[in-house]
């Protein structure tokens, strides 16, 4: 298994479809999976640390595990199949659980626990996203790390300008 890591929620135009984007932590590769609405939703409020005034189902999985004495490991996505990923939660004493990928995400950065990927999902969906030529006319001022989350952000859009999720398919 390969770590990746949440790079964030993005809306795919024109068709404003919603997708959370990973990225290999040790690679350039990158893997969108289109999600729904209320799941985008989800993963952008603990990103951005927003606590909703009441636990959304996410935050109640996660009590719901702490309340049984049990807690979650690590998150897999371990299959994609008809362009849907499949994901398992791992818990600490071996128990897996199915799982979509969404809610599988949204969880893991509540626990927070790692999050793997299967080599073969990350070798059939994984794109690479080529870095571009640095500009002087293009950079922002701002640390290097906003200047190269900006430009792969961009670079993301100009891929996804061209692809749709039949793309993905076998």
């Amino acid at each position: 298994m390969l770590e990746v890591e949440v790079v964030g929620v993005r809306i795919e135009l024109p068709s404003n479809q919603p997708l959370v984007l990973l990225k290999e932590t040790e690679g350039t590769r990158h893997i969108p999976i289109w999600i729904g609405a209320p799941e985008a939703s989800a993963i952008a409020f603990v990103q951005q640390g927003i606590v909703p005034p009441r636990p959304m189902t996410h935050d109640l999985l996660v009590s719901v595990i702490a309340a049984t004495g049990r807690s979650l490991s690590e998150v897999r996505l371990v299959s994609v199949e008809d362009t849907v990923f499949h994901a398992e939660l791992v818990f600490d004493n071996g128990t897996t659980v199915s799982s979509r990928a969404s809610d599988a995400i949204a969880i893991a950065l509540r626990v927070p626990c790692p999050i793997y990927c299967a080599p073969e999902v990350l070798n059939d969906t994984g794109v690479q996203i080529a870095e571009a030529e640095e500009d002087d006319d293009d950079a922002a001022p701002g640390p290097e790390g906003q200047l190269n989350a900006e430009r792969e952000l961009r670079q993301f859009r100009e891929f996804l300008a061209d692809v749709e999720p039949e793309d993905f398919e076998h």
